[in-house]
């Protein structure tokens, strides 16, 4: 049937340039979103691999200073032991140069003294192996056979046993082991005086052990060389020292002696890997790297300190981290440590970073979907709130948005006489159908149509469709509109069988030059002018004329100015007074004093009709003075509140406010008086407008912002003003019970209110349904045809006793 007729078929208007706009506009903010979170994932990326590269580094050069710090502390222990057995040595050297003194003396050694000396001086050092005392040949005439003496620790249990000449043991000790395959030739004029010379490892028949031995040069007292004194230092207790080095589980110590010869092992528990290590080690002679190594003798400066240093190897696919200096002895003490084992502190560290990055993106993910969800709704309910719902035509917003970006344009508004009468008769059904209808017409007119081409179609209200297009010649868009109303004119829908005759109406109007000053919708309502024109005159279009335009108002203004000042010469401007209910006790408290003036025939005159008049002639000051007294000496004696009105100039104006002032001094009604400041009027110099409401407030007046809800300050009025009262604008209150954004918006008026510690009052409560509406919200005060317009009188009988409201 045709009732059910539905706009299946795509129509140009369902593809419209604005709301392709706007789909792309959708797609292109989807995709920002997106790429968006996938910035934010990949900088949470970035972010959390430089978080584990810089905790890395940190943690690998903590590493390595406590791998340096274990490796000085080793060091030090090992150069102590050797620093011990030069003191030793030292002593030695005295205790020799201090007997071949006494023997110079002519005192000869008794009784084997010397032997019991060093016996002693073995005795007190455990860590010393072996000692001897060498003198030069021919130091001692009166017994030419005597070199030296020699004791060392034999046997298990370390037992000291003497070597000396009358055993036929000795030689002189450039014959001994220690000098003639590792002492230089030249030795007597290669030592320093006071210096120390350590020997690489080598066996010593003498003791049946391996050793390194520490010499140090005897001297008498000019200088003169009388013999040298060893110390040997058994290879075991490197050993032991060198082992005691614990790190990692595979760590492993080495030292390494002049000759790049290994002087112990690397582990009680040596693998054949770690063998490998050492082999390469002595290989690549690390020794012959430090800086000291060529030094014979190395001065005992107390806290001398040696250059660590580092070397990487590779062995078996697996890397080390080795370091090494010189000992005090001239030798090479090092570690190695394998590097996993280095950074196995490092890995619970990736592990942690690793999982803060999954769980940071799962969040951001769920985050990102609940975002995206959430804008789609959103478009979705943007690209409703410029769509009409029943056409799919771009609505009268959508209309005002692209006006904007085109100032130039011609705009032609069709209009069907007598809707509310098809609907009246016929249903609304058949009324949706006959707009549905009107809307395929228009959009198969301008399909056809080249002159048509770039136009748009929009449903702007009930019964109201737009055209909106190029800007043309007034004469090129007269014809065109003349031939649009003869195609509509021509056609009739047909419901369920029934033909139904419309009439159409058009307005147009065009605007050729851009003009920067123009409000938005002057195309609008230039052509609305030009629609009321044509039913005026009772034709089927009109396009705008501006000059005729300016020919009326300019009539009208001279009519009402004129009609003004004489109401104003004669007394005929005075209040009247509209009740405003108070939701909480059920009673009127209030009354608004509004002016009106009587015409010259006796009926009331709406200030709508003369009030742009009087801005113009500035005579807006006078009628709120005749307010003033007049809403003064009305409300004198009774227990009403009572407000009035006043403009931001009338704030502004000295001799006004001052007038105000000295009225409520004299009348003393200050605690019952409200002046309503105008919301939607631009307050700009806020210091002279917040004097004159302190002043007034000081006499007990109270302030309210009317309008609120229609100006572009409104917040900026509530927090810089001292407002007491927040009256709701009636754009807003009439349509409570149909639009859920009017209701949302006074519902954060009045929550913000409330949050100040102000009242509330709705202006055009016109219904119970509404004035249910304004309860439910919890506004403290109603105001409206529902309970009263505004009468000349007070009237008793305007009251409406109600029950209280449960607020």
């Amino acid at each position: 049937m045709a009732s059910n007729l539905q706009l299946h078929r795509p129509t140009r208007f369902g593809t419209a340039p604005g709301l392709n706009g706007l789909t792309r506009s959708k797609r292109s903010i989807i995709w920002v979103l997106l790429l968006l979170i996938a910035l934010s994932l990949a900088g949470i990326s970035v972010m959390a691999t430089l978080n584990l590269n810089y905790s890395q580094k940190e943690m690998a050069q903590l590493r390595q200073a406590q791998l340096a710090e274990v490796f000085s502390a080793n060091l030090g222990r090992i150069n102590a032991h050797q620093q011990f057995l030069e003191h030793y040595t030292a002593d030695l050297a005295r205790l020799g140069e201090l007997f071949w003194h006494l023997q110079q003396s002519g005192k000869p050694d008794q009784a084997g003294e010397l032997e019991k000396a060093l016996l002693k001086k073995l005795h007190s050092f455990a860590d010393v192996f072996g000692a001897g005392i060498w003198f030069e040949p021919g130091e001692f005439p009166e017994n030419p056979a005597s070199p030296g003496i020699f004791a060392y620790r034999n046997g298990v249990e370390q037992q000291l046993t003497l070597i000396s000449p009358t055993d036929g043991g000795l030689q002189e000790y450039r014959q001994q082991p220690w000098f003639a395959h590792a002492l230089p030739e030249n030795l007597p004029e290669a030592i320093i005086p006071e210096g120390f010379y350590w020997t690489p490892a080598y066996y010593n028949p003498l003791s049946e052990a391996a050793v390194l031995t520490l010499l140090k040069p005897m001297h008498a007292p000019d200088g003169r060389l009388i013999g040298v004194v060893t110390t040997d230092w058994h290879a075991d207790k490197l050993i032991d020292l060198v082992n005691q080095v614990d790190v990692t589980p595979n760590t492993f110590a080495y030292l390494i002696d002049g000759n790049n010869r290994r002087l112990s092992g690397l582990s009680e528990n040596e693998d054949s890997v770690t063998q490998q290590v050492m082999d390469i080690i002595l290989e690549i002679r690390l020794i012959d790297t430090l800086a000291d190594k060529a030094k014979a003798v190395v001065p005992n400066v107390k806290g001398h300190h040696r250059e660590v240093r580092w070397h990487q190897l590779m062995v078996a696919g697996r890397e080390y981290a080795l370091s090494y200096a010189a000992t005090t002895a001239g030798m090479l003490f090092g570690i190695g440590v394998p590097r996993d084992e280095i950074d196995a502190v490092l890995l619970p560290m990736r592990t942690s970073n690793l999982q803060i990055l999954v769980v940071t993106g799962l969040v951001m993910l769920g985050l990102s979907a609940v975002l995206l969800f959430k804008v789609i709704g959103l478009m979705r309910q943007l690209k409703a709130s410029y769509t009409d719902e029943l056409t799919g035509l771009p609505n009268r917003a959508r209309l005002l948005e692209e006006s904007v970006s085109n100032p130039q344009g011609s705009l032609i508004l069709i209009d069907i006489d007598g809707f509310k009468e098809v609907n009246g008769l016929f249903g609304h059904r058949c009324g949706d159908f006959v707009l549905q209808q009107l809307a395929i017409w228009l959009d198969e007119l301008i399909s056809s149509e080249p002159r048509l081409i770039s136009v748009r179609l929009y449903r702007l209200t009930s019964d109201e469709f737009a055209l909106l297009g190029p800007a043309r010649p007034v004469a090129e868009l007269e014809t065109l509109v003349q031939e649009i109303s003869i195609s509509l004119e021509s056609r009739s829908p047909l419901w369920q069988g029934q033909e139904i005759n419309l009439g159409i109406t058009l307005g147009a109007a065009v605007q050729l030059l851009p003009d920067s000053a123009s409000p938005r919708d002057n195309l609008i309502t230039w052509a609305k002018f030009a629609l009321k024109q044509a039913r005026r005159q009772h034709q089927n279009y009109l396009v705008y004329d501006a000059r005729q335009c300016v020919e009326e108002t300019y009539e009208q203004n001279l009519f009402w100015a004129g009609r003004v000042k004489k109401a104003l010469q004669e007394d005929r401007l005075f209040p009247y007074f509209q009740p405003i209910f108070n939701n909480r006790s059920g009673r009127v408290s209030k009354f608004e004093c509004l002016v009106r003036m009587r015409g010259e025939d006796g009926r009331i005159v709406s200030p709508d009709a003369f009030l742009a008049v009087t801005r113009k002639l500035r005579l807006e000051r006078r009628i709120t003075r005749i307010m003033i007294d007049k809403s003064f000496a009305a409300f004198a004696g009774e227990p009403y509140d009572f407000s009035i009105n006043l403009s931001c100039a009338d704030l502004l104006d000295g001799e006004l406010t001052s007038a105000i002032l000295k009225k409520l001094a004299d009348t003393g009604q200050g605690d019952r008086v409200i002046f309503e400041i105008l919301e939607s009027d631009g307050i700009e110099k806020y210091n002279e407008v917040r004097s004159f409401i302190d002043r007034v407030k000081a006499h007990g007046c109270r302030i309210a912002i009317d309008d609120f809800g229609t100006g572009y300050a409104n917040f900026e009025h509530l927090l810089r003003l001292n407002v007491d009262l927040i009256k709701i604008d009636g754009s807003l209150v009439r349509n409570l019970d149909h639009d859920q954004g009017a209701m949302l918006i006074t519902q954060g008026i009045v929550n913000f209110a409330r949050s100040l510690n102000m009242s509330t009052v709705a202006e055009f409560v016109h219904s119970a349904r509404i004035q249910e509406k304004v309860v439910a919200l919890g506004v403290d005060f109603s105001q409206g045809a529902h309970f009263g317009m505004p009468r000349a009188v007070l009237a008793g009988e305007s009251e409406r006793v109600a029950e209280p409201a449960l607020l």
